[in-house]
């Protein structure tokens, strides 16, 4: 199963509620902190409902 890093790298300060949720499920403690995890349809939706706050990349 391949792996997926995301990096928080816009604060969600005036954010919806939903949004500022989907970070902490992803494992985000703060800006420019980064997690891996594996590719699944779970956390893709996560990373969908805040794609405009993160950066990600495939990890072989």
């Amino acid at each position: 199963m391949s792996k997926i890093r995301v990096t928080w790298k816009k604060s969600t300060i005036g954010r919806p509620e939903r949004q500022r949720k989907s970070i902490r499920a992803l494992g985000l403690k703060k800006l420019n902190h980064s997690v891996t995890h594996d590719d699944t349809p779970q956390i893709r939706g996560m990373m969908r409902a805040v794609e405009h706050l993160i950066d990600w990349e495939i990890v072989e």
